[in-house]
């Protein structure tokens, strides 16, 4: 097997294992969400994103508030807008 098609899959794996843990490390957020280091960094430090600080130094993420703040501004298809909003006579 190529070497390039086993990185592949232990990279699948990998995030597989991420996407069940419910407490996420800054490292496994940034992959989780597909996030740059600097711009998680910037939303912590900025406290846009839910997030922890135990001690102080380490920051921890509950996966169920990133997902929840990652859909958080949600956008209707026109369709559905359109069956909503009934024409007024």
């Amino acid at each position: 097997m190529d070497n390039f098609l086993i990185l592949e899959r232990l990279d699948r794996l990998e995030k597989l294992l991420i996407a069940n843990k419910e407490v996420l490390t800054f490292e496994e957020t940034c992959d989780y969400t597909g996030m740059s280091r600097s711009y998680l960094y910037k939303l912590t430090a900025a406290g846009n994103i839910p997030h922890s600080k135990p001690n102080g130094k380490l920051i921890f993420f509950e996966r169920e508030k990133i997902v929840s703040w990652l859909l958080q501004n949600e956008r209707k298809p026109i369709q559905e807008i359109e069956v909503i909003a009934e024409p007024v006579r």
